[in-house]
Formats: C-alpha cells, structure tokens, sequence
C-alpha cells in the first residue's frame, strides 16, 4: 500500500471520530475523570464548554471555556445552558459527568442503612440522577435544533453491588443511593433515547468500572483487592474512558442510540 492511500484511509478513519465544529458541553470537568475527558475532546477538536461549581476555572484546561454554575439549582442550570449556547451559537453534545453527595468523586458518607437520614439519601440521589435529570431538561431545546447527542457517565455500582467485605475499615463504602441513583441513569438514559429519538437526539451511556484517585494516602490493601475484582487485574487510567468518550460524542456512533459502554476492565463480566 503507497503512503497516499494509507494517509486517505487514516484521514477517513480520522474524521469519523471529529469533534471539529461541534458545540460540546462538559458538567464537572474538575475532578480527575472530567480533566480527562476535557482534553480527550479538545483534541478531538470540540469547541468546549465546561461547568462545574468551582470558584475559579482552573488554567490546564486548555482553550475550554467555563461557566460557573449549581446544578443543583434549576434556575442556574438553565442560565448556564443559555450561555453555553450564546457562546457557540449552538449545542451539539452534551455529556452530563457532573455528581454530588455521598460516594461521588470519592467523597464518604454514611453506608450503614440503619444510619442514612432522609436528607442524604435524598442527597445522594438528586446528585446522581437529578443533576442528569436538569441538565437534559435544559438541553433539549438546544439540542433539537442540531439534532445532537447525549452521554450519560454512570458506574459499575448502577450494575452490581459493592463487595462491602473488600472495603474493610476504608470506610469508603460506596453508599446505597449512589448506586440506586447510578442504576436510574442507565434506564433514564434508555427512556430518554426513546422518547427523544422523534427529535434526532441519541442518548447513550458510559459505565466506567474502577477508576480510582490514588493519592499518597490510599489504602493500597483495598487497592489490591479492587484490582483482584476486574479480569485485567488493574484500575483504570483516566485516559481509557476517552475512546468511549469520544465514540459517542462524535458522528462514529451515529446509529448507536439507547447504548451503555462498560469500560470497567471486566469487572462486571465475571
């Protein structure tokens, strides 16, 4: 094969994948799996809108650009999708990474049953499946004029329960609504590619599996029996949620649409 037509195949291939031209909004584009979604869609070319609630966009987001928001709120959510469409002038793909409450980001809470009060569940729950809830609310108008696409994350815990013996005295027992909430995201995401695919919005899923935060002072005894959980043996990196990302984000899944894609390293599998 000459070099003219490997480098036509490569372009085709390529372009499958673009984001050039594509008006992407990101929620929660701070923590470690957002940092790395925003530069797996910047490279890709997407003109980049993140929100999130932090004080100050941090400056290794590259040319994203930032909208200070509470999704929490209904009233700032839909101000945020308004100014994210007066920046582009459009809105083509939204992915909806964005949580809060217990289990979220890492965060502990009380997974004692017996110790949950009706406001952290509740909690739990509206910043897992509310927050996905709003900001689809929000979007639609926007994203029926472009005929876009939706990506929801959820998580292994939305599939199966957490070995609570593997977590020891951690204490980062992921709590019951986090999954409750997570496994909603899935059937909200296959209600949703239904009732909006009359519109031309696909709506699809990512499930990661593990990807933890290993700071200095993980507990590496935990580690080792989350990595044993998975058929590689090991946590995910950041970077390997970015094909899946960037599959559905761009026209390469342009018949894909109801869709959840575990990346979990076959934890879920066995």
């Amino acid at each position: 094969m000459n070099s003219c037509l490997r480098e036509r195949r490569r372009c085709r291939m390529d372009s499958i994948f673009s984001l050039e031209g594509k008006a992407v909004v990101l929620t929660g584009g701070f923590g470690m799996l957002g940092r790395s979604m925003c530069g797996a869609l910047l490279n890709f070319g997407a003109n980049l809108v993140v929100m999130d609630c932090v004080e100050e966009g941090p400056g290794d987001l590259g040319q994203a650009a930032y909208i200070r928001c509470d999704l929490a709120s209904s009233a700032s959510a839909r101000d945020a999708f308004r100014r994210a469409n007066e920046r582009f002038g459009k809105l083509d793909v939204l992915i909806n990474n964005a949580a809060y409450g217990g289990g979220a980001g890492g965060v502990k809470a009380p997974y004692q049953v017996e110790e949950i009060t009706d406001e952290a569940w509740n909690l739990g729950l509206d910043g897992t499946l509310g927050i996905v809830f709003r900001c689809v609310r929000e979007a639609v108008p926007y994203l029926e004029k472009s005929r876009g696409s939706i990506v929801n994350i959820a998580s292994m815990y939305g599939m199966i329960a957490p070995d609570h013996g593997m977590y020891g005295d951690s204490g980062s027992n992921s709590p019951p609504a986090y999954g409750a909430g997570k496994a909603a995201v899935l059937q909200l995401t296959r209600y949703l590619a239904s009732y909006l695919a009359p519109r031309g919005i696909r709506v699809n899923s990512i499930t990661p599996g593990p990807f933890p935060f290993v700071g200095p002072d993980f507990d590496t005894a935990f580690l080792e029996k989350l990595q044993a959980k998975t058929m590689l043996g090991r946590t995910g990196r950041a970077e390997e949620l970015s094909g899946a990302l960037v599959l559905l984000a761009s026209g390469a899944s342009s018949y894909m649409t109801g869709s959840n894609i575990v990346v979990d390293g076959g934890m879920t599998a066995w």
